[in-house]
């Protein structure tokens, strides 16, 4: 060809394959990513016939990931991740450093360095963005507690990430690996120092200053009256930023663009700008997964068979553990510990970037670098079928484990109404379950006119919060009888589902119908088929998003065109005036 068309060729051949083998995995009932990892496996280098340019649909890949954690970012709050960031925090730290420990056990058992076991412990430490959020949304759990709870984990694992990748190079000499003579115990300081001053320096001017000038700036645009320019300015808004934030702060591209997406959701068009990007969003995701399967080489499945077992087993049983434990400590129920758990069972593109950094600076054997590429994609591609394993395997637990029944009925004071509650939230009460956007407003109309309420919220710190405003709330997920026996719903007046998360919904309702057979329900949903199967089933009174907003709209213009009274007879005027 007279010119070069890589980029063409790369797009061609990974959408290509990409829509064909996810195809055929989805008629196999695999998960379609299971098809678009194979797909890249097949243009990779490793694999006769034609090769992508692993370079290209590498970058291209980062544009997904920078898409996608902006749409993440406009659905989760600074709010929403404040309130997950005492379990959040110290969990994703301790977690990370038995993730790291095991790795560099399993590295000391192979014969390797000291270095290179902590650059391959930590590259199995942190789990990838990308394949989280995939999975939480194909199971429409993205805005549940649980949800929060694994989006928050994995900020602060990026986070951890991003002062590992600045402190790595200057720490390379004293780990074995190459090193910069000018390198001292006071450039080390300096360097830690700068790094977190620029990450606080980027937080800070995303949300002093961006807070204010993006959403200004998206009504501008909307202003306009044109489709393409807010398209537009809603990917130039998550790209440019999330690449700033990398060239001036040392801010990985996915925590940047995250941060970009935060700040946007302070605008009323944030819902638009998250419809407008997710055709793109969800295309360069597809990329993700082919870039992963282009780095794969299957001979080291067939070379080093109990070495790559060893990886994935680390992945995704020691890190699983791991992490259901820490929840499990913080008096979570055993659903968000084994969902927490199944979200970090598999490693992405930290891992890849911190591996391609160990082997540069001389500290991970090339041999490490393919069994991380080994443990990521098997574990991405086993991903779904640890997610779906979760009930079913939270079920099994309970009816064979004394110890796992105990720990669900484990004196928790926040799962329990203090003996002090008022009798007049125990009877004739309203139970709202959800103390998000929609159920604060809901609570904050009640307060108002002196009708008692109780909160059922999954959020223990949200609960403790409540309790210490003197609002009467109990912690735990209301699917659980326990909870809304807590809650007394055998004498409450109404159940308010104020949550999004419609998938527990009919179990909530059959609970409350067999302790309380009179009572109103009322809940809400954000799909219109959803809420028409609610409404045929006879669940409640069921309140669609959008038609209630058309609906408020609608009465609001009629009223303003509606006609005048009639005038009592003998009272109008008649004739020239």
């Amino acid at each position: 060809m007279p010119h070069d068309v890589s980029l063409i060729a790369t797009l061609a051949g990974g959408f290509g394959l990409a829509l064909v083998f996810g195809f055929i995995a989805e008629r196999l009932r695999l998960p379609a990513l299971v098809g678009y990892l194979f797909a890249g496996i097949l243009i990779g280098p490793t694999t006769p016939g034609f090769v992508a340019d692993v370079g290209i649909a590498s970058q291209l890949s980062e544009i997904g990931v920078m898409l996608l954690m902006f749409g993440v970012g406009l659905h989760f709050s600074l709010d929403d991740l404040l309130a997950v960031r005492r379990i959040a925090l110290p969990g994703a730290v301790v977690q990370m450093a038995v993730a790291t420990l095991l790795g560099m056990g399993m590295a000391w058992w192979w014969g390797w360095s000291i270095g290179a076991g902590l650059v391959f412990g930590l590259s199995l430490s942190v789990a990838s963005t990308v394949v989280l959020l995939k999975a939480l949304e194909t199971r429409g759990v993205l805005d549940s507690m649980n949800g929060r709870i694994a989006v928050g984990w994995l900020v602060v694992e990026d986070l951890a990430m991003v002062i590992v990748l600045v402190l790595l190079p200057p720490l390379a000499g004293v780990l074995g690996g190459k090193t910069d003579a000018a390198v001292d115990d006071v450039s080390l300081w300096r360097t830690v120092g700068l790094t977190l001053l620029q990450v606080g320096a980027f937080v800070a001017l995303m949300l002093v200053v961006g807070r204010r000038v993006l959403p200004w700036l998206l009504w501008q645009v909307a202003r306009t009256g044109s489709r393409e320019l807010f398209t537009l300015a809603v990917v130039a808004a998550a790209v440019s930023i999330a690449f700033g934030a990398a060239s001036l702060f040392g801010v990985s591209f996915a925590l940047g663009a995250f941060f970009a997406g935060m700040v946007m959701r302070e605008s009323e068009f944030s819902h638009r700008a998250a419809e407008e990007s997710l055709p793109l969003r969800d295309a360069f995701a597809v990329l993700f997964f082919v870039s992963v399967g282009m780095l794969f080489d299957p001979k080291v499945m067939l070379d080093e068979p109990l070495h790559v077992l060893g990886v994935v087993a680390v992945i995704i049983v020691g890190k699983s553990i791991a992490a259901a434990v820490l929840v499990i400590a913080f008096r979570y129920p055993l659903n968000t510990a084994f969902t927490v758990a199944a979200s970090l069972a598999q490693i992405g593109e930290f891992s890849f970037i911190l591996a391609g950094l160990g082997m540069s600076l001389g500290l991970l054997p090339a041999e490490g670098q393919s069994l991380i590429l080994a443990g990521a994609l098997i574990s991405i591609a086993i991903n779904p079928f640890v997610f779906a394993a979760v009930t079913p395997v939270r079920n099994w637990v309970l009816e064979r484990s004394e110890l796992a029944r105990k720990l669900e009925r484990r004196e928790d004071p926040l799962a329990e109404l203090p003996m002090t509650t008022e009798r007049k939230y125990l009877e004739g009460q309203v139970v709202l379950v959800g103390y998000g956007r929609v159920g604060r407003r809901i609570a904050e109309s009640l307060r108002e006119r002196g009708i008692p309420y109780v909160v059922a919220e999954q959020n223990r710190e949200r609960v403790e919060a409540l309790r210490k405003q003197g609002i009467v709330a109990v912690s735990g997920d209301a699917v659980e009888p326990a909870v809304l026996i807590q809650a007394h719903i055998a004498h409450a007046a109404m159940l308010v589902v104020a949550t999004p998360d419609t998938l527990d919904v009919r179990k909530m309702a059959e609970t409350a119908r067999t302790l309380n057979p009179s009572i109103e329900i009322v809940l809400r949903t954000h799909s219109e088929d959803e809420a028409a199967l609610l409404a045929k089933e006879s669940v409640g009174r069921v309140f669609f998003g959008e038609e209630e907003l058309a609906k408020g709209m609608t009465s609001h213009v009629l009223a303003r065109f509606a006609p005048a009274s009639p005038a009592p007879p003998g009272t109008g005027r008649s004739g020239h005036s």
